[in-house]
């Protein structure tokens, strides 16, 4: 990422350019051998959701293990409501592990789907506005109560990272409203995914709503609309970015 006002520059064009949605990586930090500058998310979408007007806006995605359940409910209420309902929530495990070893935390998958899931019903519970008791675990809340609610009902939607494809993930996104599909290459970036892998977890019987597709800036969402796709998240770096939103998006 670069400077945060910037970020909000490149939202504000897409939105004008008529693309649909704005969504943020949501990382902490880079990793040793990749030191990236980065601004804080709940931030910068603040900020893009008083700036605009129309477009959806979220994190893809929030590693929420990393995070207290209880901050992210607040956050993403928060941001729902300066939005006016615009706000999606992307949630996974998180990578790379370095981000959570690095800040003396465990990077077991195990564990982190455990608080993942856990954590998922938290923040939902939290988000009804009813008081909210939870013991489970690694989170335990009391008759607690958050005030506002979502503006969005019956909740702000939920996609559910499953790049591994596996049941497990999958399952998880089944229980939600989307799930966020993509290919990683072993450097950590995107690659191109197969649009026949899209065709098949969108014929899944249990499949979710929203079937979410992240790729890189060369990709043509055709390609995946035609699999089943309702979302192709264009995922880069800012220049390429910034190119892409000056412009309408490819239909």
């Amino acid at each position: 990422m670069d400077e945060p006002a910037t970020l909000v520059d490149l939202g504000v064009a897409a939105e004008s350019s008529g693309w649909d949605g704005v969504f943020l990586w949501h990382h902490v930090m880079g990793t040793p051998d990749f030191p990236v500058p980065l601004s804080d998310a709940w931030v910068v979408l603040g900020a893009l959701a008083v700036r605009t007007e129309r477009i959806r806006l979220g994190t893809v995605i929030t590693a929420l293990p990393r995070h207290q359940p209880q901050e992210v409910a607040r956050q993403s209420v928060t941001l729902d409501r300066l939005s006016k309902g615009r706000m999606v929530l992307g949630v996974g495990l998180g990578e790379p592990p370095t981000e959570f070893t690095a800040l003396g935390r465990t990077a077991d998958r195990r564990v982190l789907a455990s608080m993942l899931d856990e954590g998922l019903e938290v923040v939902t519970g939290l988000w009804t506005g009813r008081p909210f008791s939870h013991h489970g675990d690694h989170y335990s809340f009391d008759d607690v109560q958050f005030l506002p609610p979502p503006v969005q009902e019956p909740r702000i939607p939920i996609w559910v990272s499953a790049l591994s494809r596996n049941e497990r993930t999958l399952g998880r996104a089944a229980r939600w409203d989307g799930v966020v599909l993509g290919a990683m290459t072993a450097e950590g970036g995107m690659e191109v995914l197969p649009p026949d892998a899209v065709a098949e977890v969108a014929a899944r019987p249990d499949a979710p709503a929203d079937i979410v597709v992240a790729a890189p800036a060369e990709t043509d969402p055709a390609l995946y609309e035609d699999a089943g796709a309702t979302w192709v998240l264009i995922s880069g770096w800012l220049d390429a970015l910034r190119d892409l939103a000056a412009a309408p998006p490819p239909r």
